[in-house]
Protein backbone atom coordinates (compact mmCIF):
# COMPACT_ATOMS: atom_id res chain seq x y z
CA UNK A 1 0.00 0.00 0.00
CA UNK A 2 1.15 3.69 -0.96
CA UNK A 3 2.20 5.79 1.95
CA UNK A 4 0.29 8.19 0.46
CA UNK A 5 -3.33 6.04 0.93
CA UNK A 6 -2.42 5.75 4.77
CA UNK A 7 -5.20 6.26 6.99
CA UNK A 8 -4.22 6.48 10.82
CA UNK A 9 -7.49 5.25 12.40
CA UNK A 10 -11.01 6.68 13.67
CA UNK A 11 -11.95 7.99 16.88
CA UNK A 12 -14.59 6.45 18.90
CA UNK A 13 -17.01 7.79 21.44
CA UNK A 14 -16.16 6.65 25.09
CA UNK A 15 -17.65 7.75 28.90
CA UNK A 16 -17.35 11.64 28.18
CA UNK A 17 -14.77 11.65 25.86
CA UNK A 18 -13.50 10.31 22.13
CA UNK A 19 -10.54 8.21 22.34
CA UNK A 20 -8.27 7.39 18.53
CA UNK A 21 -8.36 3.76 17.81
CA UNK A 22 -5.37 3.63 14.86
CA UNK A 23 -5.67 1.40 11.74
CA UNK A 24 -3.28 -2.08 11.90
CA UNK A 25 0.15 -1.49 10.33
CA UNK A 26 1.11 -4.99 9.40
CA UNK A 27 0.48 -4.34 5.41
CA UNK A 28 3.60 -3.92 2.56
CA UNK A 29 3.82 -0.17 2.23
CA UNK A 30 5.91 1.60 -0.18
CA UNK A 31 6.79 5.21 -0.75
CA UNK A 32 6.97 6.01 -4.75
CA UNK A 33 7.27 9.86 -4.97
CA UNK A 34 10.87 10.85 -6.62
CA UNK A 35 11.42 13.79 -3.44
CA UNK A 36 10.42 11.19 -0.78
CA UNK A 37 12.64 8.66 -2.07
CA UNK A 38 15.51 10.95 -2.96
CA UNK A 39 15.68 11.65 1.07
CA UNK A 40 15.17 7.94 2.00
CA UNK A 41 18.43 7.34 -0.22
CA UNK A 42 20.39 10.03 0.86
CA UNK A 43 19.37 9.06 4.85
CA UNK A 44 20.18 5.01 3.55
CA UNK A 45 24.02 6.29 2.68
CA UNK A 46 24.60 8.09 5.54
CA UNK A 47 23.48 5.35 7.88
CA UNK A 48 25.80 2.93 6.03
CA UNK A 49 28.39 5.38 5.76
CA UNK A 50 28.17 6.38 9.67
CA UNK A 51 27.84 2.73 9.84
CA UNK A 52 30.90 1.85 8.43
CA UNK A 53 32.99 4.83 10.14
CA UNK A 54 31.67 2.69 13.74
CA UNK A 55 33.58 -0.33 13.00
CA UNK A 56 36.69 1.43 11.84
CA UNK A 57 37.03 3.28 15.31
CA UNK A 58 39.40 1.88 18.11
CA UNK A 59 37.61 1.39 21.51
CA UNK A 60 34.14 2.57 19.88
CA UNK A 61 32.35 1.29 22.73
CA UNK A 62 33.72 4.03 24.68
CA UNK A 63 32.73 6.45 22.55
CA UNK A 64 28.89 4.94 22.21
CA UNK A 65 28.77 5.22 25.53
CA UNK A 66 28.89 8.80 25.64
CA UNK A 67 26.30 8.74 22.46
CA UNK A 68 23.88 6.76 25.35
CA UNK A 69 24.61 9.61 28.32
CA UNK A 70 23.74 12.19 25.59
CA UNK A 71 20.67 10.08 24.39
CA UNK A 72 19.22 9.55 27.74
CA UNK A 73 19.86 13.38 29.04
CA UNK A 74 18.27 14.84 25.53
CA UNK A 75 14.96 11.92 25.72
CA UNK A 76 14.60 12.68 29.36
CA UNK A 77 15.16 16.40 28.75
CA UNK A 78 12.01 16.43 26.44
CA UNK A 79 9.80 14.92 29.22
CA UNK A 80 10.89 18.06 31.75
CA UNK A 81 14.11 16.56 33.55
CA UNK A 82 16.80 19.16 34.00
CA UNK A 83 19.65 17.30 34.01
CA UNK A 84 22.45 18.19 31.69
CA UNK A 85 25.19 15.91 30.14
CA UNK A 86 27.98 16.57 33.02
CA UNK A 87 25.26 15.74 35.53
CA UNK A 88 24.51 12.91 34.07
CA UNK A 89 28.20 11.69 33.99
CA UNK A 90 28.89 12.03 37.62
CA UNK A 91 28.72 9.66 40.61
CA UNK A 92 25.36 9.92 42.65
CA UNK A 93 27.13 10.87 45.88
CA UNK A 94 28.30 14.65 43.80
CA UNK A 95 25.27 15.13 42.91
CA UNK A 96 23.20 18.03 44.39
CA UNK A 97 20.44 16.87 46.32
CA UNK A 98 17.54 18.83 44.72
CA UNK A 99 18.62 17.27 41.20
CA UNK A 100 18.86 13.80 42.33
CA UNK A 101 15.34 12.68 41.32
CA UNK A 102 16.25 14.11 37.97
CA UNK A 103 19.88 12.26 37.81
CA UNK A 104 17.91 8.97 38.83
CA UNK A 105 15.69 9.11 35.63
CA UNK A 106 18.82 9.82 33.76
CA UNK A 107 20.59 7.12 35.00
CA UNK A 108 17.62 5.05 34.58
CA UNK A 109 17.07 5.82 30.87
CA UNK A 110 20.58 4.84 30.53
CA UNK A 111 20.14 1.27 32.18
CA UNK A 112 17.09 0.66 30.21
CA UNK A 113 19.06 1.47 27.28
CA UNK A 114 22.12 -0.86 28.14
CA UNK A 115 19.79 -3.77 29.06
CA UNK A 116 17.59 -3.32 25.96
CA UNK A 117 20.52 -3.55 23.89
CA UNK A 118 22.15 -6.33 25.66
CA UNK A 119 18.85 -8.40 25.10
CA UNK A 120 19.06 -8.05 21.60
CA UNK A 121 22.01 -10.95 22.03
CA UNK A 122 19.14 -13.10 22.89
CA UNK A 123 16.09 -11.71 22.53
CA UNK A 124 13.80 -10.45 19.14
CA UNK A 125 12.73 -6.83 19.41
CA UNK A 126 9.53 -7.57 20.78
CA UNK A 127 7.07 -6.38 23.15
CA UNK A 128 8.37 -8.57 25.82
CA UNK A 129 11.72 -6.37 25.67
CA UNK A 130 10.22 -3.32 25.03
CA UNK A 131 8.06 -3.97 28.87
CA UNK A 132 11.49 -4.89 30.32
CA UNK A 133 13.40 -1.54 29.10
CA UNK A 134 10.24 0.54 30.59
CA UNK A 135 10.39 -1.51 34.29
CA UNK A 136 14.14 -0.22 34.67
CA UNK A 137 13.10 3.00 33.18
CA UNK A 138 10.72 3.73 36.12
CA UNK A 139 12.38 2.03 39.41
CA UNK A 140 12.25 4.37 41.73
CA UNK A 141 11.10 7.83 40.03
CA UNK A 142 8.55 9.77 39.29
CA UNK A 143 5.91 7.00 37.49
CA UNK A 144 6.98 4.11 39.87
CA UNK A 145 3.57 3.94 40.38
CA UNK A 146 1.90 3.69 36.88
CA UNK A 147 2.83 0.03 36.56
CA UNK A 148 6.33 -0.66 35.42
CA UNK A 149 6.90 -3.35 32.69
CA UNK A 150 3.41 -3.63 32.00
CA UNK A 151 0.99 -2.08 29.15
CA UNK A 152 -1.56 -0.02 30.47
CA UNK A 153 -5.18 -1.19 32.32
CA UNK A 154 -6.78 2.17 32.07
CA UNK A 155 -6.78 5.22 30.30
CA UNK A 156 -4.25 7.68 29.41
CA UNK A 157 -4.25 10.78 27.48
CA UNK A 158 -1.49 13.39 26.55
CA UNK A 159 -2.45 17.16 28.31
CA UNK A 160 -3.33 18.56 31.56
CA UNK A 161 -6.38 16.48 31.98
CA UNK A 162 -8.86 14.17 29.99
CA UNK A 163 -11.01 16.86 29.90
CA UNK A 164 -8.46 18.96 28.21
CA UNK A 165 -6.80 16.24 26.64
CA UNK A 166 -4.55 17.61 23.03
CA UNK A 167 -4.54 13.38 22.46
CA UNK A 168 -6.46 10.63 24.00
CA UNK A 169 -5.10 7.01 23.03
CA UNK A 170 -7.06 4.18 22.38
CA UNK A 171 -9.20 2.82 24.99
CA UNK A 172 -6.79 -0.05 27.29
CA UNK A 173 -9.20 -2.64 26.09
CA UNK A 174 -7.83 -2.45 22.48
CA UNK A 175 -3.79 -2.06 23.86
CA UNK A 176 -3.14 -6.16 23.24
CA UNK A 177 -4.39 -6.64 19.79
CA UNK A 178 -2.39 -3.28 18.58
CA UNK A 179 1.20 -3.85 20.32
CA UNK A 180 0.24 -7.76 18.92
CA UNK A 181 0.00 -5.94 15.64
CA UNK A 182 2.88 -3.62 16.16
CA UNK A 183 5.56 -6.87 16.83
CA UNK A 184 4.31 -8.83 14.06
CA UNK A 185 4.99 -5.97 11.52
CA UNK A 186 8.45 -5.54 13.01
CA UNK A 187 9.59 -9.50 11.98
CA UNK A 188 7.35 -9.77 8.86
CA UNK A 189 9.47 -11.38 6.17
CA UNK A 190 6.57 -11.97 4.38
CA UNK A 191 6.41 -8.65 2.96
CA UNK A 192 9.05 -6.06 1.76
CA UNK A 193 9.14 -2.66 3.54
CA UNK A 194 11.70 0.05 3.19
CA UNK A 195 13.65 0.01 6.45
CA UNK A 196 13.34 3.67 7.29
CA UNK A 197 9.67 3.73 6.10
CA UNK A 198 9.15 0.89 8.70
CA UNK A 199 10.85 2.60 11.72
CA UNK A 200 9.15 5.71 11.04
CA UNK A 201 5.54 3.18 10.94
CA UNK A 202 6.45 1.61 14.15
CA UNK A 203 7.58 4.86 16.31
CA UNK A 204 4.39 6.66 15.08
CA UNK A 205 2.28 3.76 15.93
CA UNK A 206 3.59 3.15 19.24
CA UNK A 207 3.42 6.78 19.60
CA UNK A 208 0.01 7.25 19.30
CA UNK A 209 -1.05 3.73 20.77
CA UNK A 210 0.47 4.95 24.19
CA UNK A 211 0.99 1.42 25.22
CA UNK A 212 1.81 2.13 28.84
CA UNK A 213 0.42 4.86 31.39
CA UNK A 214 3.96 6.65 31.79
CA UNK A 215 7.31 6.90 29.41
CA UNK A 216 5.87 6.18 26.40
CA UNK A 217 7.78 9.32 24.67
CA UNK A 218 11.55 7.56 26.22
CA UNK A 219 10.66 3.86 24.87
CA UNK A 220 9.06 5.18 21.83
CA UNK A 221 12.79 6.92 20.60
CA UNK A 222 14.45 4.00 22.05
CA UNK A 223 12.51 1.82 19.83
CA UNK A 224 13.97 3.39 16.83
CA UNK A 225 17.91 2.65 17.87
CA UNK A 226 16.80 -0.84 18.78
CA UNK A 227 15.46 -1.42 15.41
CA UNK A 228 18.60 -0.60 14.14
CA UNK A 229 20.59 -2.71 15.62
CA UNK A 230 18.03 -5.94 15.37
CA UNK A 231 17.68 -5.58 11.48
CA UNK A 232 21.90 -4.51 11.07
CA UNK A 233 21.52 -1.04 9.91
CA UNK A 234 24.35 -0.32 12.59
CA UNK A 235 26.64 -2.63 14.46
CA UNK A 236 26.76 -0.05 17.12
CA UNK A 237 23.81 1.64 18.65
CA UNK A 238 25.26 4.97 16.98
CA UNK A 239 22.52 7.06 16.32
CA UNK A 240 19.87 9.00 18.53
CA UNK A 241 17.01 11.11 17.23
CA UNK A 242 16.09 12.84 20.43
CA UNK A 243 18.46 16.01 20.03
CA UNK A 244 16.50 16.51 16.50
CA UNK A 245 13.28 15.81 18.11
CA UNK A 246 13.85 18.22 20.94
CA UNK A 247 15.45 20.86 18.62
CA UNK A 248 11.95 20.22 17.02
CA UNK A 249 10.05 20.25 18.95
CA UNK A 250 6.87 21.52 18.30
CA UNK A 251 7.35 19.71 14.77
CA UNK A 252 7.49 16.32 15.70
CA UNK A 253 4.49 16.64 17.80
CA UNK A 254 2.50 18.38 14.82
CA UNK A 255 3.92 15.56 12.08
CA UNK A 256 2.24 13.07 14.60
CA UNK A 257 -0.73 14.77 15.28
CA UNK A 258 -0.88 15.69 11.70
CA UNK A 259 -0.93 11.79 10.73
CA UNK A 260 -3.92 11.17 13.27
CA UNK A 261 -6.50 14.12 12.21
CA UNK A 262 -5.67 14.41 8.15
CA UNK A 263 -3.74 11.08 7.95
CA UNK A 264 -1.01 13.12 6.19
CA UNK A 265 1.69 10.11 7.32
CA UNK A 266 3.88 11.56 4.17
CA UNK A 267 4.66 14.56 5.87
CA UNK A 268 5.95 13.24 9.37
CA UNK A 269 8.00 9.98 7.73
CA UNK A 270 9.79 13.59 5.22
CA UNK A 271 10.47 14.98 8.60
CA UNK A 272 11.35 11.65 10.28
CA UNK A 273 14.21 10.45 7.51
CA UNK A 274 15.11 14.08 7.25
CA UNK A 275 16.08 13.85 11.19
CA UNK A 276 17.98 10.20 10.16
CA UNK A 277 19.69 12.02 7.54
CA UNK A 278 20.91 14.97 9.89
CA UNK A 279 21.26 13.10 12.99
CA UNK A 280 24.10 10.50 10.65
CA UNK A 281 25.76 13.73 9.42
CA UNK A 282 26.39 14.97 13.01
CA UNK A 283 27.06 11.54 14.24
CA UNK A 284 29.93 10.64 11.90
CA UNK A 285 31.58 14.55 12.21
CA UNK A 286 31.45 13.54 16.15
CA UNK A 287 33.36 10.10 15.46
CA UNK A 288 35.80 12.85 13.38
CA UNK A 289 36.24 14.86 16.23
CA UNK A 290 36.92 12.65 18.67
CA UNK A 291 39.36 11.29 16.02
CA UNK A 292 41.33 14.70 15.71
CA UNK A 293 41.20 15.33 19.71
CA UNK A 294 42.81 12.00 20.57
CA UNK A 295 45.57 12.50 18.00
CA UNK A 296 45.97 15.86 18.95
CA UNK A 297 46.23 15.23 22.55
CA UNK A 298 48.48 11.99 21.88
CA UNK A 299 51.16 14.15 19.55
CA UNK A 300 51.02 18.11 21.41
CA UNK A 301 49.92 16.89 24.95
CA UNK A 302 51.19 13.85 26.61
CA UNK A 303 54.72 13.90 24.98
CA UNK A 304 55.03 17.20 27.92
CA UNK A 305 55.07 14.35 30.70
CA UNK A 306 57.75 13.76 32.47
CA UNK A 307 58.83 9.95 30.72
CA UNK A 308 58.21 8.32 35.04
CA UNK A 309 54.29 9.77 34.78
CA UNK A 310 53.70 8.65 31.48
CA UNK A 311 52.00 4.83 32.21
CA UNK A 312 50.09 6.15 34.44
CA UNK A 313 49.26 9.20 31.67
CA UNK A 314 48.49 7.00 29.24
CA UNK A 315 46.51 4.62 31.47
CA UNK A 316 44.42 8.01 32.93
CA UNK A 317 43.50 9.00 29.24
CA UNK A 318 42.55 5.56 28.49
CA UNK A 319 39.66 5.66 31.23
CA UNK A 320 38.99 9.48 30.57
CA UNK A 321 37.35 8.28 26.93
CA UNK A 322 35.24 5.68 29.51
CA UNK A 323 34.27 8.52 32.16
CA UNK A 324 35.20 11.80 31.41
CA UNK A 325 33.69 13.24 34.86
CA UNK A 326 36.14 12.18 37.53
CA UNK A 327 37.79 12.79 40.88
CA UNK A 328 41.01 11.96 42.37
CA UNK A 329 39.48 9.58 44.67
CA UNK A 330 38.39 7.88 41.87
CA UNK A 331 41.44 8.13 39.83
CA UNK A 332 43.48 7.28 43.09
CA UNK A 333 40.95 3.73 43.34
CA UNK A 334 40.39 2.69 39.91
CA UNK A 335 44.46 3.10 39.02
CA UNK A 336 45.81 1.78 42.52
CA UNK A 337 47.93 4.78 42.85
CA UNK A 338 47.96 6.67 45.77
CA UNK A 339 46.11 10.15 46.54
CA UNK A 340 48.64 12.22 46.13
CA UNK A 341 49.80 10.83 42.72
CA UNK A 342 46.38 11.10 41.55
CA UNK A 343 46.59 14.63 41.91
CA UNK A 344 49.75 15.36 41.04
CA UNK A 345 48.26 13.47 37.81
CA UNK A 346 45.24 15.88 37.61
CA UNK A 347 47.44 18.85 38.14
CA UNK A 348 49.39 17.89 34.96
CA UNK A 349 46.35 17.42 32.75
CA UNK A 350 44.84 20.80 33.75
CA UNK A 351 47.53 22.72 32.91
CA UNK A 352 47.49 20.76 29.68
CA UNK A 353 43.91 22.32 28.92
CA UNK A 354 42.97 18.28 29.12
CA UNK A 355 41.11 18.90 32.46
CA UNK A 356 38.81 21.44 33.91
CA UNK A 357 37.89 21.74 37.29
CA UNK A 358 33.81 22.14 37.50
CA UNK A 359 32.62 22.69 40.81
CA UNK A 360 35.04 25.85 42.46
CA UNK A 361 35.48 23.63 45.39
CA UNK A 362 38.35 23.44 48.11
CA UNK A 363 37.38 20.12 48.66
CA UNK A 364 35.53 17.03 46.41
CA UNK A 365 36.52 18.53 43.35
CA UNK A 366 34.74 17.40 39.84
CA UNK A 367 37.31 17.48 37.01
CA UNK A 368 36.06 17.19 33.32
CA UNK A 369 37.78 16.20 30.04
CA UNK A 370 35.91 19.02 28.56
CA UNK A 371 37.32 19.30 25.11
CA UNK A 372 36.00 15.82 25.23
CA UNK A 373 32.18 16.36 26.27
CA UNK A 374 32.31 19.37 24.29
CA UNK A 375 31.95 17.58 21.23
CA UNK A 376 28.80 15.39 22.56
CA UNK A 377 27.31 18.67 23.56
CA UNK A 378 27.76 21.21 20.24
Amino acid sequence: MDINEFKAGHWEQQYQYKSFLPELINLEWRATDPETLTIMDEASRLLGELNAFSQLIPNVDFFIQMHITKEATTSSRIEGTQTNMEDALIDVQDIDPEKRDDWQEVRNYIEAMHLAIGQLDSLPLSNRLLRDAHRVLLQGVRGKQKLPGEFRISQNWIGSSLKNATFIPPHHEQIAGLMSDLEKFMHNEQIHVPHLLKIALLHYQFETVHPFLDGNGRVGRLLIVLYMVEFKLLSKPALYLSDFFERHKGEYYDHLMAVRTTDNFVSWFRFFVSGVKETAERSIETFKAILVLKETIEREKLPHIHSRKQANAQQLMYSLYQNPVITANQISKEMDIRHNTATALINDFTKMGVLKEITGNKRNRLYCFEPYVKIFME
